[in-house]
């Protein structure tokens, strides 16, 4: 499928909650992987607290199970409706017993009062069969299948729903594996279209946005953990994530969706800060960590206006640029772009680079307050000499950035050819980063790593040793995962003022903030988000 143009069924829910616009009216379940009963009970308590609408009771992750006198503690014990999942090991779960007493167990579970069961699609006919006439009102049975090898074409799960519903399924649940991130698209498009309740789930971190935009395109339910780690299935968020961070319960049908595209992403901070400023301000947008492989691929595919705007991260900041209908000219000179706009009149993608705006400034900044110096007159920059490591997207934006400054710029790669090349474009010196270390014209140079060297989880890596950094009167790092870097820790000790990359981060999504919402950024609370999640 090449792009999926989206419009929402108005079948999903609009309902006001005590927090507010309560935009969907897809559910929040928590699983309960316990190992006793009594472990259970402590987790289904949790899980009220922590505000899951349900919980999925994993009876197969019981090292001991009495199902007779257990279930009537489990369903009494639940504070929250309960759906009992007895997943065998052929479906990807744990129990390797005999099928029929599963079955029996299952059955039991709906004789006391369960509200849903969970039942696997090669079995569920003849099971439903069992219990015909014999099924509570309000009594629901979910039919599922996993696929753990991909994500099968929009055919392909538009038979399997068939299959499901064919079964007596009162809603159907599948989940797939994601290659791709674009896999999601498929199944957000059965989701939409679907005449059932249904459940359709993206496993893997390429997958996460499924389990947070079904409550756009009007899923049944996502799932929720109590714990980072404790998951039922990969990928997937946990309760205070999905509340919190993406702010669930806020999102449907004309939320606008945002998001960083890079890889790895995982470890970036764009969502926290974005997410919180759009719910301060009541913006209807969501932005979500975007684990992508192809760039011209994602925003191919994720074609519709819903999909309103992007920041990019390494490694896509020079193949966005190629993605783009239309470049800003900034952009385009520095050969990076880390903002993508999808105008909404026309769909047309807009690429702009506002990397250099934050660190630029920031450096600025440093070099005043290090020099007392007040923000009148010239540059500081001018005249400098300004060492570059790193030639990709960042790179190219400080170079261009500090020329514009009139400063003198060296640019320090891995690859000599790479440093070569931008230094000759923005004209300039190249040095490998081999060099770099006795590179000693003159005393009060300014060093900006723009590379990942340093990141978490390589928190002990430096692109430069600390003998070598006594020559700098300015340290900048690009890195903001940790925030001081064992690059500033060691240029601080080595007498260098230092700036974070925490002050180009902000720097950088003020201006993009202000184009994905026409709004003024709030500044004062991106610092807040930022010092509290930092």
């Amino acid at each position: 499928m090449d792009s999926t143009n989206i419009s929402v069924a108005s079948g999903a829910g609009l309902q006001v909650g005590s927090q507010g616009v309560m935009r969907n009216s897809t559910l929040i379940c928590t699983p309960i992987m316990g190992e006793s009963v009594d472990d259970m009970l402590v987790e289904l308590v949790k899980a009220k607290q922590s505000g899951a609408d349900l919980v999925e009771i994993r009876l197969d992750k019981l090292e001991v199970f009495q199902p007779r006198e257990d279930l009537k503690t489990l369903i009494k014990g639940s504070p929250l409706p309960t759906l009992f999942t007895y997943r065998p090991t052929w479906e990807g779960g744990q129990y390797n017993g005999d099928e029929e007493m599963r079955r029996d167990a299952l059955r039991l579970a709906m004789e006391y009062g369960a509200d849903y069961i969970d039942v696997e699609l090669q079995v569920a006919h003849e099971f439903i069969q069992s219990i015909a006439g014999k099924k509570p009102d309000k009594f629901k049975i979910i039919v599922s299948s996993h696929n753990y090898q991909n994500t099968p074409s929009t055919e392909d799960l538009g038979n399997l729903v068939a299959k499901i519903q064919a079964t007596g399924a009162d809603i159907v649940k599948f989940a797939t594996s994601a290659l791709d991130i674009t896999d999601a698209a498929r199944v957000f498009q059965i989701t939409v279209h679907s005449q059932v309740p249904i459940i359709a789930l993206v496993m893997s971190e390429r997958g996460l946005i499924s389990r947070i935009l079904c409550a756009k395109f009007g899923g049944y339910l996502t799932f929720g953990t109590l714990e980072s780690g404790f998951v039922s299935a990969p990928g997937q968020p946990t309760m205070d994530e999905l509340l919190h961070l993406y702010n669930f319960r806020q999102i449907g049908p004309d939320t606008k969706v945002f998001g960083v595209i890079g890889k790895p992403v995982g470890h970036s901070k764009s969502p926290f800060l974005y997410n919180e400023a759009f719910k301060s301000l009541g913006f209807n947008g969501v932005y979500l960590h975007l684990l992508v492989d192809d760039i011209a691929n994602f925003l191919q595919t994720y074609s519709s206006a819903d999909f309103a705007g992007f920041s990019v991260t390494i490694p896509h900041k020079e193949a966005a640029l190629a993605c783009c209908d239309e470049v800003d000219p900034v952009a385009k000179s520095i050969g990076a772009v880390n903002c993508i706009i999808r105008r909404q009149s026309d769909g047309k993608l807009l690429g702009y680079n506002t990397d250099y705006i934050g660190a630029i400034s920031a450096i600025e900044d440093g070099l005043r307050g290090s020099l007392n110096a007040s923000s009148m007159g010239g540059s500081p920059l001018a005249g400098k000499l300004f060492i570059v490591i790193g030639a990709g997207g960042a790179g190219k934006a400080l170079a261009y950035g500090a020329k514009e400054k009139g400063a003198r710029v060296v640019i320090a790669n891995r690859t000599y050819g790479r440093a070569k090349e931008l230094a000759d474009t923005i004209g300039g010196e190249a040095l490998s980063l081999a060099d770099l270390q006795d590179f000693h014209p003159e005393d009060g140079m300014i060093l900006a790593n723009t590379t990942s060297i340093g990141m978490h989880p390589k928190v002990d890596e430096t692109p430069i040793s600390k003998h070598a950094l006594r020559f700098y009167s300015l340290v900048f790092d690009a890195v903001y995962t940790p925030r001081i870097t064992r690059l500033l820790r060691e240029a601080e000790e080595s007498g260098a003022t230092i700036v974070t990359g925490l002050e180009m981060f902000i720097g950088q999504a003020y201006d993009q903030f202000e184009k994905f919402t026409g709004l003024p950024a709030p500044k004062e609370q991106f610092r807040k988000i930022m010092a509290s999640n930092s």
